[in-house]
């Protein structure tokens, strides 16, 4: 049971309550935003919460045992902080939540009721949903390795040891950098001839893009497949990205290409050369192990049937 502030308690029993909502959210960028369903500015801590923010919520789930307790808050994108593509690009994921009881009256009277993370949002044309999820969250999640036949670190980590800025992996687009849009995320580049190769090797396949200059700027994204073809004496190359840009592309952006890696063993020790950093368990038996049978030449040598 919560034990309140005195001053609290007794504007609560006294039975006519000027009380109002308080949400404050830091997300992991570190920027910290508060919002609450008052008409009018609330602040404490260092924190002003907007009014009118188009925030309103749901009511308070939880039970006693460690299941995950949540709360959905519902909004419309009213608010010059909120914006579209900062919740396509993920910087409301995971963020920080802390949600205030207050008596708008007289801030120092308040109650922490609960803390959280932002979860799964939703969206619509206008509006959003994003879901708050109790810290029982985290007991979800894995600790530790998993025994798997792929690596699980990821490729330029401290555990993996690849170099990505090394210019064997790596193509600059410092100058020309897009030369044409084919569709939402299919875009052209050139680059020198050498690249045909590398390119159609499946060096930058699963590998990321930075881009460089225009309004995506300093992010990342995830490439599927880069393919190339010689015209002339320079190479054309062709690059598919996982997902489109929230901000679309242009011709002109700059932007940096690092290889990727389908995390085998194979790929780690041929393209790498980095076999002795591989955090995988390639030879672990897998899960086909039950399904097969006896040999009956009785050679027993572990082999695949």
């Amino acid at each position: 049971m919560k034990a309140l502030d005195p001053a609290l308690q007794a504007h609560l029993d006294d039975g006519t309550t000027t009380l109002a909502w308080c949400w404050r959210i830091t997300r992991s960028d570190g920027q910290v935003f508060g919002f609450t369903d008052h008409d009018r500015t609330l602040s404490f801590d260092g924190t002003s919460f907007e009014p009118e923010s188009g925030f309103t919520a749901s009511e308070l789930r939880g039970g006693a045992d460690l299941a995950v307790d949540a709360q959905d808050a519902q909004g419309v994108l009213s608010s010059d902080r909120i914006t579209e593509t900062d919740i396509l690009d993920g910087r409301w994921d995971n963020a920080a939540v802390e949600v205030w009881r207050v008596n708008w009256a007289d801030t120092s009277q308040r109650a922490l009721l609960r803390r959280g993370n932002i979860g799964q949002i939703r969206r619509g044309r206008v509006a959003f949903v994003a879901e708050m999820r109790s810290l029982a969250h985290v007991l979800n999640q894995t600790v530790g390795r998993t025994f798997q036949y792929g690596c699980d670190a990821t490729l330029g980590d401290a555990r993996c040891g690849v170099d990505l800025d090394d210019p064997a992996y790596r193509l600059d687009q410092y100058t020309y950098g897009v030369t044409a849009r084919i569709d939402d995320r299919v875009f052209r580049c050139e680059a020198p001839l050498g690249y045909v190769d590398k390119a159609n090797s499946g060096l930058y396949d699963l590998g990321t893009i930075e881009w460089t200059t225009g309004p995506n700027a300093g992010r990342r994204a995830e490439i599927l497949r880069v393919r190339a073809f010689q015209v002339a004496f320079y190479a054309v190359v062709d690059v598919t990205l996982a997902e489109a840009p929230v901000r679309p592309i242009a011709n002109g952006h700059l932007f940096i290409l690092r290889a990727g890696c389908d995390k085998r063993l194979e790929t780690c020790a041929a393209r790498f050369n980095n076999a002795l950093n591989f955090r995988g368990f390639p030879h672990i038996p897998g899960q086909d192990t039950v399904l097969r049978f006896g040999k009956q030449s009785g050679s027993n040598t572990g082999e695949v049937l």
